[in-house]
């Protein structure tokens, strides 16, 4: 056999691959320890301070502009504020300027806002330890304290908190999330195995769950099952409703105690029996279910799926919800039905438009601020936009939130392991007593225990009233 010279083939040159950094991001400028709290009139401020957010581009970002996703995305600012500080570079893709409001973000991109930053006040009460050891401490969290930073939120967190307390170095690690003017009980691990463990144990849906709700009106007796499914109408403002094609959920409550109305005085009960209404607002009255539920309702609630606000959506749609809910019971915002025994409508921009003036051009009132003879005082003592600006950063200044919008009435009260392992436990909250005068529970009670049903193979009682899903 002879052998051929063979002339080598070359090919397109070949390339090694490169390994490209991640873009550059913006450093805040300050990360002040201690921190900067200020406690005041019941409250917890923050002195004003600045910070730069980085931010990787979210999936639903993507192929948008910058100017339209802020305006869409983020409620702190004005639109104005958004366009004006792209223009001048205090919001950067990359680490660079962009040359437009139009510049189109991709998959990957970094945006970096820096930004003279005030946080909203809240309230001043400590943080309460209900069990502490090696690997976990177990929290009474005050309500109207989100639990990581977010939004307008950073140091006045329950994590930063904890951290400003227990020292720089820190890194408390939560394993529960309860929502911002939600109260009761959180577990905050202090090493990742142990959070690991317990989180596992929460998603595996081994742990029960035990809150309790103050609700409008007398609320049923025996077992009441809620099953509307609950959709997400709006991820700029954390809106739910329940909705048919929405993701399934299961709610079991049960009454532990119902209080009339305390009569009025004398000066009130003369102005109410003087009827100075006019046709057109007694047909308007005649609409508000709610007039007629007289007194409230204290509610022991097992959910036994986690949607976001899910206790909150079904009380709304028994048509009991929970009395100081600024979003769920605001009439305002849901008209005067408030919603209930609603899984069909097709208002929802209507909802968003109004909600989105709640904290703005009105106050976030609940219900029980509409009533008439509430005092004044509450109703305008109340965060809103006051009209003036930051001398350093012209930001539209808050005021002070009143007590009444530092929390609402739903506490995370027990959590339990299904196997009998452990339970941890809070007493009822102030709000859940007895009011002056009355008699009534001032701690749970085995005949009212929802979990009870479940512990007996999820057999409920005839007395049941159950909204279940077509």
């Amino acid at each position: 056999m002879a052998l051929t010279t063979v002339q080598e083939v070359t090919g397109p040159e070949s390339k090694h691959e490169v390994f490209v950094p991640p873009p550059p991001v913006i450093i805040t400028p300050c990360d002040p320890w201690p921190r900067p709290y200020v406690l005041e009139d019941g409250l917890r401020k923050v002195a004003p301070y600045h910070f730069t957010y980085n931010t990787y581009c979210k999936e639903r970002w993507r192929g948008r502009e910058l100017l339209d996703i802020f305006a869409t995305e983020f409620r702190d600012r004005p639109q104005a504020y958004y366009k004006d500080a792209i223009e001048c570079g205090k919001v950067v893709v990359n680490g660079l300027q962009v040359p437009t409001v139009r510049e189109i973000i991709k998959n990957g991109d970094v945006i970096s806002h820096t930004l003279h930053r005030h946080e909203p006040p809240v309230t001043a009460q400590s943080i309460g330890i209900v069990h502490e050891d090696n690997d976990l401490i177990v929290i009474n969290k005050p309500a109207g304290v989100p639990v990581h930073p977010a939004g307008r939120y950073n140091y006045n967190s329950i994590i930063e908190i904890m951290r400003a307390e227990r020292g720089h170095g820190w890194n408390p690690l939560p394993c529960n999330r309860l929502d911002r003017l939600t109260s009761g009980v959180m577990f905050v691990a202090k090493h990742p195995k142990a959070a690991e463990k317990l989180c596992n144990q929460i998603q595996g849906r081994t742990v029960k769950k035990e809150y309790v709700a103050r609700v409008i009106g007398e609320f049923p007796e025996g077992d009441v099952v809620c099953e509307q499914p609950i959709m997400q109408i709006s991820p700029k403002l954390g809106l739910n409703r329940a909705r048919a094609s929405g993701k399934d959920a299961r709610t079991i409550f049960k009454r532990l105690a119902y209080y009339p109305a305390v009569a009025r005085n004398d000066k009130a009960s003369s102005i109410l029996s003087s009827d100075t209404r006019t046709d057109k607002e007694k047909i308007r009255d005649s609409k508000m279910v709610w007039k007629s539920k007289e007194g409230f309702s204290i509610v022991r609630c097992l959910p036994l799926t986690g949607r976001t606000h899910q206790i909150r959506v079904h009380l709304q749609y028994l048509g009991h919800p929970i009395s100081n809910d600024p979003i769920y019971c605001n009439q305002l915002v849901f008209g005067p039905s408030l919603a209930a025994g609603d899984n069909l409508s097709d208002d929802d921009d209507d909802i968003i438009s109004r909600l989105s003036k709640m904290g703005k051009s009105h106050v976030a009132e609940a219900l029980a601020y509409h009533d008439e003879m509430v005092e004044e005082y509450n109703k305008k003592k109340a965060e809103k936009m006051t009209g003036q600006l930051c001398e350093i950063c012209d930001t539209p200044l808050y005021s002070d939130p009143g007590f009444h919008e530092l929390g609402i009435y739903l506490h995370a009260k027990r959590y339990a392991c299904e196997e009998g392992n452990w339970e941890y436990e809070t007493p009822l909250p102030e709000w859940a007593l007895p009011p002056a005068g009355m008699v009534g529970p001032t701690d749970v009670t085995a005949d009212t225990d929802p979990l009870a049903s479940v512990d007996k193979g999820g057999e409920l009682g005839t007395q049941q009233i159950g909204m279940h899903t077509p």
